[in-house]
């Protein structure tokens, strides 16, 4: 599965992860009290593994989150389906 990330000081970043689901934050488990990335958006394949994880930083709404997901098209890209994990905010 690939995550992407969508502001914060890594904004636009790219990486692979392992695992069949993706972590509700990234990093898992920073220990540094710092705010961490939240998993905002899910991209779905018909077969229902996940093609990618999209990470909004802390202080970015889910709104502009996904608004910019599909401005760089990662749905079409992995040919899977957006969708918000049941754990992301309203």
């Amino acid at each position: 599965m690939r995550a992407m990330f969508v502001g914060g000081v890594v904004d636009n970043s790219e990486m692979d992860m392992d695992g069949a689901q993706p972590p509700i934050h990234y990093p898992e488990d920073s220990g540094g009290g710092q705010a961490r990335y939240r998993l905002q958006q899910i991209g779905e394949r018909p077969d229902g593994s996940v093609a990618y994880a999209v990470y909004g930083a802390p202080d970015l709404p889910t709104e502009e989150v996904e608004r910019i997901a599909a401005e760089r098209a990662y749905a079409r890209r992995f040919d899977a389906q957006p969708v918000r994990p049941p754990q992301a905010p309203e």
